[in-house]
């Protein structure tokens, strides 16, 4: 089955109902962004209540595997589009037999499944390292023989943010890891000697049309993305590389919606390794650096509009907020939001957790080592 595309491609007018699976901060954002052009908004998220269900116009609370509440969002809404890759992606394709979905179920069926997702850059001749497949332990030892003597080791699905991944040196590490992952299918990567990871956020609408925001440079902690700086310190050549290689992506997956590909820079070369088929937190500095930011192209694909060419205003660098942040001794909001040129967004949240995503800073200036300084200061204190 595949998606349905409008036989005019007449864009949807302002008024009309867009709909999105979940309800958490990106959905929140896409909300703000879609009311701003005049659209409704319909989350269907099981949470009473979500970050994103506070601003939009109607909440369906179900499970995203629900097929009369997602019969009645069919209903309500004039098209969809999703926040996360992990909802069912067989709902996708209960809803694409009624209404426009973007992006399409077969795209998102990709990211879900590490092994799917490399077999596809395999097969279009996409750069990425090596890597294997297991789904028993008992192909844990040949496939760590084929490695570099060090590999990760991650599922193959519902892992982000650093969780369910761990690097190995041997053979027993490997297994510990496996058994620890409770024996699911996971993929094994070489370990890649990467210089710096970075990622291109692009919008490819449903004439094919694809518009790539700058390259970000993303350093992460803990597994989670930190900060991340625009556009990135890397030579012109390899930001070239890295849009080229992500445009090619798009255009193999038919894709249309926002897309985040995260890459490896090593050697003055890109290696992919991995896609999130929706806005993405290395996006996020789009709010304010640029005339569009990833939410407003998110908006602008799902109503059959042509992406917008963007400009950046100007270097940024964007942080993330996490909960542990928020829960130190002495933290104030009013630190952050009384820096020069810093535009902080709060998610909403009720209760901040360790490692829970809970807002971002957008700090823009000319020089980005003075506004490293300047963030540095306040998170330090």
């Amino acid at each position: 089955m595949t998606a349905i595309v409008p036989d005019n491609l007449n864009p949807l007018e302002p008024g009309a109902t867009l709909g999105v699976l979940g309800g958490g901060q990106l959905g929140r954002m896409f909300s703000q962004a879609a009311s701003k052009m005049g659209y409704k908004v319909c989350v269907l998220d099981p949470a009473e209540n979500s970050p994103a269900a506070e601003v939009s116009a109607y909440h369906v609370e179900a499970e995203f595997d629900d097929e009369l509440a997602l019969s009645n969002l069919a209903q309500v809404c004039d098209a969809v589009t999703t926040e996360f890759e992990n909802v069912p992606a067989d709902s996708l394709r209960f809803l694409e037999d009624k209404i426009p979905v973007y992006p399409p179920s077969h795209s998102v069926e990709i990211a879900q499944n590490r092994n799917k997702e490399k077999s596809f850059f395999k097969d279009h001749n996409l750069p990425v390292n090596s890597c294997a497949a297991i789904t028993d332990a008992s192909q844990l030892e040949l496939a760590f023989k084929t490695m570099s003597g060090k590999a990760v080791l991650k599922t193959a699905r519902f892992g982000y943010d650093g969780k369910g991944q761990q690097v190995c040196e041997n053979i027993t590490e490997l297994q510990t890891a496996f058994e620890s992952f409770g024996n699911v299918e996971c993929v094994l990567e070489d370990f890649v000697p990467f210089d710096c990871e970075v990622s291109v956020v692009l919008a490819r609408d449903v004439h094919g049309n694809i518009e790539a925001f700058p390259v970000v440079e993303n350093q992460h902690k803990n597994g989670i993305l930190d900060l991340c700086i625009v556009p990135a310190r890397v030579p012109e050549e390899v930001q070239k590389q890295a849009v080229l290689v992500a445009k090619s992506l798009a255009e193999a997956m038919n894709y249309i919606g926002v897309l985040a590909v995260e890459m490896f820079v090593c050697d003055g070369a890109v290696s992919l390794n991995e896609i999130a088929p929706r806005p993405h937190n290395s996006g996020h500095f789009t709010m304010d650096a640029c005339n569009y930011s990833q939410f407003d192209q998110q908006v602008r694909t799902l109503a059959g509009l042509p992406v917008a060419r963007i400009i950046q205003y100007q270097p940024a660098i964007m942080y993330n907020i996490l909960g542990d942040l928020i829960l130190k001794n002495g933290f104030e909001w009013q630190a952050l939001q009384q820096l020069d040129n810093s535009h902080v967004h709060i998610y909403g949240k009720a209760e901040a957790r360790i490692g829970r995503k809970m807002a971002h800073a957008n700090l823009l200036g000319n020089e980005v080592d003075s506004l490293l300084a300047s963030i540095e200061a306040v998170i330090t204190n």
